[in-house]
């Protein structure tokens, strides 16, 4: 898999914030495309999109937004496009309490509680710790307090000697999976701040991968150890669909579920004891079993 190096996003000197053009010639060159290719499926010219990039056009609204959705550049990186363009924000940036997400915010709390006795996470575009359904201590019991102050990072939390990669059996294969799934995310969205994150996480100490992994599989699971036992769990990943809110595009519910019965018997029988987790500073009250951040 390519890369993305920090030299691949490298920042304009202060002072010398990058046009329009050239913010897009990058997100064009990420995309791997031609102008001609990107020209055809906007449906403008190579020759004005030339211009755009070179400088010698300057784009409207619409048309830094028609390139935009061509290029699947995030809603947040859009905002900066219009921004260096000399246009107004097109896409707000909300708080999860603010009015406009109650009806989201009330669709999380329903799949956090309905997803009980198995542990499930909203997280936000840094891999930030946003809410937690009452299962999910289980999962973190034992790692450093330091680690689970807000904004607490999962990827962090997962991979730190401090957190709960101990208790991880299989540490050399899921930390794998995770910076695969970052890598993945640093390709389409070129954040500096996971590229930072990424070379951290890489620095901490892992065992070599099992020489013969269980080709038998269908997929990855997370086994952890909790009480005395192995816990096998796999998860899936949500997304809102059709986002046109910054904060709401950036959100991910990832859901864990048990992927052998002992795991599932296990969880169904401690469920009760993880629910009344009451909501944190910041939120709007929130109903057992979930918990905002």
């Amino acid at each position: 898999m390519i890369k993305v190096t920090s030299a691949t996003v490298a920042q304009p000197h202060a002072g010398q914030p990058a046009s329009v053009g050239t913010l897009l010639r990058r997100w064009r060159e990420r995309r791997m495309l031609t102008q001609l290719e990107l020209a055809l499926r906007a449906g403008v010219s190579a020759r004005h999109l030339s211009f755009v990039e070179t400088g010698r056009s300057r784009p409207t609204s619409e048309m830094i937004l028609r390139l935009a959705r061509q290029l699947d550049v995030p809603l947040r990186e859009r905002n900066i496009l219009l921004l260096s363009g000399g246009y107004a924000p097109a896409f707000p940036v909300s708080r999860l309490a603010d009015p406009p997400m109650r009806a989201v915010h009330e669709a999380i709390e329903h799949v956090l509680r309905a997803h009980q006795p198995y542990p499930a996470v909203v997280i936000d575009g840094g891999w930030d710790l946003v809410a937690a359904n009452g299962a999910v201590p289980l999962l973190t019991a034992g790692a450093a307090p330091a680690l689970l102050e807000p904004p607490a990072n999962v990827l962090r939390l997962s991979l730190h000697p401090d957190g709960i990669a101990p208790r991880i059996v299989n540490l050399a294969e899921w930390r794998a999976h995770l910076l695969d799934r970052l890598n993945r995310e640093i390709q389409a969205t070129a954040s500096p701040a996971l590229i930072t994150l990424r070379d951290e996480l890489t620095a901490y100490p892992c065992p070599p991968p099992a020489s013969r992994p269980a080709t038998q599989a269908i997929l990855v699971p997370l086994r952890l150890r909790a009480h005395g036992t192995v816990l096998s769990l796999f998860s899936t990943t949500t997304v809102f669909g059709t986002p046109r809110d910054v904060t709401l595009s950036e959100l991910a519910i990832e859901s864990f579920y048990p992927a052998d019965a002992p795991t599932a018997e296990f969880l169904r029988a401690r469920g009760p004891a993880y629910t009344p987790v009451t909501g944190t500073s910041g939120q709007r009250d929130t109903p057992p079993g979930s918990r905002w951040l």
